[in-house]
């Protein structure tokens, strides 16, 4: 990037980080202590299916990232009190989504305090991650069964890692490891496209086949599912230095980019004819952030400066008016045409928390490379 382009990708980061600012200002006033997941209508309030409970770290998340930005001690207050709302869920052994839950929020207090407390409560959901672990087939359960492995266990497996290493045990590592081996093996297949579901026999460890509750069909590739896989084989290998996840990671970029249309933004599944919507804004802006992360971790630099252009690219059509909802009249959320779940028509075309998330935290990223 020259020096021009630099300061209008800053100039249009930082007026999307402002935008982001007033509404998440008026989502935390109007509706305190609320969670929401996903719009309806462009709206957050509303009585809809939520499927699984797995998005309240990142209202919280994103209050530390503008704390960070603004000093503002108004964000830090609000930012320490959605995390402290959340706590209580250390030991909550029902999902399979405490790194998504903890890493935003109570990692990101220790991460600027230092506080020995703050981190004792990601240690503590770290653990309680690692109880799902099941040894006969060496891999953590998702919440829908115990023969059931998702992609999305990828993003999560950090906490265990990050337990892990601060309580120096191997045990816990070796779980963690084994459940990325895990995946790699049953869930990435040879092209670099992620299955979103594995079924495994709990008797005998025996993979059995690879389904989907978000994809088009069981052998398709949805997008989300893809991102996961990216951000998370990443994070698994800052973590191990195996070179096999760092592999695994760029194999699962390189398909995404390979399949992803030039302005950076996918489908909710490459595979399926005639998609009903040609964007999931969601997908986009977790690979954003997880390419920016690869770019960071690979040691060749013409991959290290294509991983990284090529988020750049995301985020320069995420911050155009097609995607960034600040020229949109009434509407709630920070970015449009996002895709929670399309079987069920849940939070299609919308706005959807893990979206805004990471498209905060990716802008986070890209200003500090820029």
């Amino acid at each position: 990037m020259n020096v021009q382009t630099i300061e209008t990708f800053k100039q249009g980061a930082q007026t999307a980080l402002e935008f982001s600012a007033r509404q998440l200002r008026k989502l935390i006033t109007q509706h305190p202590d609320y969670f929401p997941l996903y719009t309806v209508k462009g709206k957050w309030k509303h009585d809809s299916e939520a499927w699984t409970n797995w998005c309240e770290g990142f209202l919280g998340g994103m209050l530390w990232i503008l704390y960070r930005h603004t000093k503002d001690a108004w964000w830090q207050e609000r930012a320490e009190h959605y995390s402290q709302l959340i706590e209580h869920r250390k030991t909550d052994r029902n999902v399979h989504d405490l790194g998504f839950l903890f890493m935003p929020t109570w990692k990101a207090w220790y991460d600027l305090t230092g506080l020995e407390a703050k981190n004792q409560v990601v240690i503590d959901a770290g653990k309680t991650l690692g109880l799902r672990f099941q040894p006969k087939g060496r891999y953590l359960r998702s919440f829908v069964s115990q023969d059931s492995i998702f992609i999305d266990i990828m993003m999560n497996v950090g906490i265990i890692f990050y337990a892990a290493q601060q309580t120096k045990d191997a045990s816990l590592l070796q779980i963690a490891v084994d459940h990325c081996l895990t995946t790699r093996r049953f869930l990435v297949r040879g092209d670099g496209s992620t299955s979103h579901e594995g079924l495994l026999n709990v008797e005998t460890g025996e993979f059995l086949r690879q389904t989907t509750h978000q994809g088009w069909r069981n052998d398709s590739s949805w997008a989300r599912g893809q991102t996961w896989a990216i951000y998370g084989f990443t994070t698994a290998y800052q973590f191990t230095q195996d070179a096999r996840l760092l592999e695994t990671a760029q194999r699962c970029a390189d398909f995404y980019i390979e399949r992803t249309p030039p302005h950076g933004v996918p489908p909710n599944d490459w595979e399926e004819p005639n998609p009903s919507q040609p964007y999931e804004s969601s997908a986009a802006a977790v690979a954003a952030a997880g390419l920016l992360e690869l770019s960071q971790t690979v040691t060749e630099p013409s991959k290290a400066d294509f991983y990284r252009k090529y988020a750049f690219v995301i985020l320069d059509t995420l911050l155009g008016p097609e995607f960034l909802a600040n020229e949109t009249s009434g509407w709630e959320g920070i970015l449009k045409h996002g895709i929670y779940h399309e079987r069920k028509k849940l939070g299609v075309d919308e706005s959807v928390m893990w979206g805004e998330y990471f498209f905060l935290s990716a802008l986070d990223k890209a200003l500090r490379l820029a």
